[in-house]
């Protein structure tokens, strides 16, 4: 198989009461994407659009308003993961040689269908996703003794990283105190542990090792891991203390990219709500099982550098774009205010629907 690099990235600023549509704000990252770095649309053999939207055709319609005539084009649709879906998807067309270069686009509006799971039975009334994290917290606050106060420190974090964030949805710190004291929204979970909804687009340029080398400070996809264990809440995980997908998943993107935790420099972790992180860090061999609440202020691996989910919003189909832009942005060592020292190899965690599947990719210069 060829290797693949992501060669260049956009994101719109996350904002909330747009009136774009789903495919101006695609086009809006992509316009950017394709004009910043002198990219011939001719060249962009597969596009990839990723978005929780009910519109049709829209992988095709996004091409068409680019000015891109590509080989292969898909919508992909995965709920808070479509966007490492749609990544994980466009690295297996250019690695088996049916394409060269692939835009992968991810944008979601603020009334998504993927912000709901009706469809879920097992959860009763509570369709939420807050619910769900109020159990993975309750079980292993039980568990482990972590307490609120490490939960709120993830949201202390990550509201600061991005202050330095220009296109976050959230531009203000916010401290302990404030997020303890914020509204209660499903017990142990305050409106300060929640992500919030939002509009916005990422994109990104994937293209094969050949094209790569011709660039300057090219980002490798050394290693992609994904799993799905069900698709509702009542099969996700038999331990509420750990989201079992993305532990098998991280086992995977590991041993694919020959990399181990601990060489691991940055990382972009889903904290769609604060018990997320901290069971990342545990999932993905950062932390010692049960020792995520403490782990919250280390200082070895710069995690969530742009904000998080957190601190930028959550636009459901652009999300792990983002994710994968930033880190790109951060190897590449053109990050702006935000830029990590040193760092060689990131890593992207993106789940779904209660932890029922997950990414994991591994990423170095």
């Amino acid at each position: 198989m060829r290797k693949v690099a992501v060669s260049s990235w956009a994101t719109s600023t996350f904002t909330k009461g747009t009136t774009k549509s789903v495919f101006d704000l695609a086009c809006e990252a992509s316009v950017q994407l394709i004009r910043d770095n002198g990219i011939p649309a001719n060249e962009i053999d597969a596009v990839l659009f990723s978005s929780c939207a009910a519109d049709q055709y829209s992988s095709a319609i996004v091409s068409e308003m680019l000015g891109i005539s590509p080989r292969i084009s898909h919508r992909i649709d995965n709920l808070c993961n479509s966007g490492t879906n749609a990544v994980a998807s466009a690295f297996a067309f250019i690695a088996s040689g049916l394409c060269n270069m692939a835009l992968v686009v991810g944008t979601e509006k603020i009334d998504s269908p993927g912000n709901k799971l009706l469809w879920d039975v097992t959860r009763g009334s509570f369709m939420f996703p807050v619910h769900w994290a109020a159990i993975f917290a309750k079980a292993h606050m039980k568990k482990y003794g972590t307490t609120e106060e490490e939960m709120a420190m993830v949201s202390v974090k990550n509201h600061k990283n991005a202050t330095k964030n220009p296109r976050a949805l959230f531009g203000k710190e916010v401290d302990l105190e404030e997020v303890m004291k914020s509204k209660s929204i499903a017990s142990p979970i305050k409106l300060l542990d929640c992500s919030a909804p939002c509009e916005g687009a990422s994109a990104i340029l994937l293209v094969s090792e050949e094209k790569a080398r011709t660039l300057d400070n090219p980002v490798f996809i050394k290693g992609i891991g994904q799993q799905t264990i069900s698709a509702s809440f009542a099969k996700a995980s038999p331990d509420l203390t750990t989201v079992e997908s993305a532990r098998k998943a991280a086992q995977i993107a590991f041993e694919r990219s020959h990399t181990k935790p601990s060489q691991i420099d940055i990382a972009e972790l889903h904290d769609a709500f604060t018990i997320l992180e901290i069971i990342a860090y545990e999932d993905l061999g950062f932390a010692k099982r049960g020792e995520g609440g403490k782990f919250v202020n280390q200082q070895q691996i710069a995690i969530n550098p742009r904000g998080g989910i957190l601190g930028c919003g959550h636009p459901v189909g652009a999300t792990g774009v983002a994710q994968v832009a930033e880190i790109a942005s951060q190897l590449a060592g053109k990050a702006e205010k935000r830029q990590v020292k040193n760092c060689k190899t990131g890593l992207v965690h993106n789940l779904a629907a209660a932890g029922s599947s997950a990414s994991v990719i591994v990423m170095g210069v």
